[in-house]
Formats: C-alpha cells, structure tokens, sequence
C-alpha cells in the first residue's frame, strides 16, 4: 500500500462539501410546504435535519480516519451486524408503518431506516470478497455464485419489509462492481435476466408496485389517486421554467405536491431553481460521483477501488432513479435524493460513505 498521506483528496472534498450545502439549502426550502401541510414548526424540521447534517459531518471526518483496510478484515461482520439490525423490524412494537411498507425502526427518542446500512454494509463486503477471490472471480463458484446467495438473503428481507426500492439498488450496484472486477458477460447478463425476473414477479405480486407501473404508463388516467404524485411534481417542474419562481417561492410545495421534503424534492427545486437550476444540481450530483471515481481509480488496491466504485454507482442510481422518477422517464421509487431529502439515517449513512472515500483518497496515488 502507498504511504499515507495527510490530506483528503481536494477534488473530492470541494465535491461532497458542495453537494452537502446545496442539499442543506434545497431542503429548508422545501421544509416550508411540510409546514403548511402538518402544522410543524420551522425550526423544529430545520433543527432535526440540521442535527442530522452535523452527526454526518462529525462521522464522515472519523471514517476519514480509520484505514479503510480494516473494514476488509470484519466485511462480513459489517453485513452480518447491518442484516440483524434489519431484523428489528420483526420484533413487535419497534416497526414504524408508512405508505403500506414497515422500513423504519422506532426507539421512541429516535427512528431511522435499517436498509440504509445495507447498501453500505453489502458494498463493503462485495468488494471484500472480490479482493479474496482475485481472478477466481470469472468463474462460476466465486464470481455470480456468491453474489446470488448473498442476494437471496437480501431478497427475502427486503421484500418482507415491502422494500423492492433498495433490493433493485443494492442488486445493481453489485453486479456492476462485479462486472468491472472482471465478471464475464455472460455471467453479467444471466444476473440481471434473473433481476428482470425478479422485478416482473415483484410487479406481478405486489399490488403497490403494479400500480407503480400502471400510472407510468398512463399518469392522466387518475389524476386525483394513484397518478396524483407525478402529476403534481410534472406540474412543479414545468411552472419553474427556465430559470425558476425563486428561492422559497414553490407553489407546489403548499399543499399540492406530497412529500416536498421527501421524494418529491427535486420537483420544489426544480420549480424554484428553473430547468438552468436542475441542470446545475444534475452536474453537481456527476461532479461528485467523478469525484469518487477518480479516488477509485487511484486507489492502492482492488479493494479501495471498489469501494469507491460501488458508492459511486451507489450514489448515481440511487439519485438519479429519484429526479427520474419525479420527471416521469421511470415509475416512481420510494428513495430519496442523496443529500437533499428528509431522512436522517439516508443523510447520516451518505456522509459516512464519503467519509471513507475521503480515507481511500488518503493512500491514492499522486
């Protein structure tokens, strides 16, 4: 491994820094229309959120400092430790129940969303074992073999918990660290055929999710039930225009568009920022995942790089399938925009994620 070096990468430091205000500042917007349609006081969502922001801060910079080799020697105590904090939900009482899904744990001082640990928990251990596995990964036995194991275990408790969302994330983000780790093609496309098959069962079983699909197609066929979210959100992001209604000035946002501080974000954005404000948050979100990229690519060993790798790809799907989904270019998905959304735990994890970024880069290459 190259020496230590005592700083962050700058390129990706300035990236994440940028992205975390701009995310911070879209969200006390957006909060406002959460006012309006809850009664809850302003500084009491800003204050959550901002306790949030300062937790991620404080453990992005403590992961900066721990060697990232030594998640390689406890990965598969990592994704044991984030599977049983998932099988909390099981345990009556501690559950909290939205929108038909059972995704969050209740402590009573604190709630937060098991999954979220998951997607980091798995990539670090994927990328463990593709390191152990070295050239074994082309074959059968040690390449697409483990990764089907692992995720049917995944599946089954993730699709308990209603929560296709993050299965079809965490299933995608592996077989493309897979497959740049040197997974044959053939073994590449067999993985996501069974993953087509796995979404068309989901689609075919789940009431929820074939509704999801239904008003993809044809969002004008109810506008005031099931298509009523992306309507709403196609009229905010239209209303911005070219160049937006202005910092906090969304109408969509008060009463109109559901969840403004939840999935349905980037569409206050849009309409208060425009489609030149939506373009510049779009190339901040691929400013950054290149940011990560490069630490990949200069990272000292295949398990660095595919850390780096596996939340870039992380980030970029997780993100993107979000403001694509409010644009109407797929169904809508139940996860939040990296950085922006409300969601303690999504923010919390995110910057914990970069934080060991920030350590990879610590030992790349000059």
């Amino acid at each position: 491994m190259n020496s230590h070096r005592s700083h962050i990468d700058r390129f990706f430091l300035i990236a994440v820094s940028i992205l975390t205000l701009s995310g911070f500042v879209i969200f006390l917007s957006a909060s406002l229309g959460l006012l309006a349609q809850t009664g809850a006081t302003f500084e009491n969502v800003a204050l959550k959120q901002g306790i949030s922001l300062c937790i991620g801060i404080v453990g992005f910079f403590i992961m900066s400092r721990i060697p990232y080799t030594k998640f390689r020697q406890t990965a598969f105590f990592i994704l044991l430790g984030a599977v049983l904090i998932n099988l909390l939900l099981f345990i009556p009482g501690l559950a909290l129940h939205h929108g038909g899904a059972s995704r969050w744990i209740d402590l009573g001082f604190v709630s937060f969303q098991p999954s979220e640990f998951l997607k980091i928990a798995f990539i670090i251990y994927l990328a463990a074992w593709i390191q152990f596995a070295k050239d074994k990964i082309k074959t059968f036995r040690f390449g697409l073999l483990p990764y089907l194991a692992i995720m049917a275990i995944l599946s089954t408790l993730l699709l308990i918990q209603s929560d296709t969302d993050t299965l079809a994330i965490i299933g995608f983000t592996g077989i493309v660290m897979l497959f740049i780790a040197g997974l044959p093609f053939r073994h590449f496309i067999t993985a996501l055929g069974i993953m087509m098959i796995l979404v068309i069962g989901v689609v075919a079983f789940r009431p929820y999710a074939y509704q999801r699909v239904k008003v993809f197609f044809n969002p004008g066929a109810d506008t005031q039930g099931a298509g009523y979210q992306i309507n709403q959100s196609l009229i905010a992001i239209g209303s911005g225009q070219i160049t937006g209604r202005g910092f906090g000035q969304s109408v969509q946002k008060f009463g109109y568009l559901p969840e403004p501080i939840g999935d349905s974000v980037f569409a206050v954005a849009a309409e208060e920022f425009g489609f030149i404000g939506s373009v510049i948050l779009i190339l901040i979100y691929l400013i950054f995942a290149a940011s990560i990229f490069r630490v990949g690519t200069r990272a000292p060993d295949s398990f660095g790089a595919l850390i780096a790798i596996g939340i870039a790809v992380l980030v970029i799907t997780e993100s993107f399938l979000n403001m694509a989904a409010m644009l109407g270019l797929v169904p809508l998905f139940g996860v939040p925009l990296l950085f922006v959304s409300h969601g303690g735990t999504a923010l919390i994890i995110a910057l914990l994620a970069s934080g060991i970024v920030a350590n990879v880069s610590k030992y790349g290459k000059a």
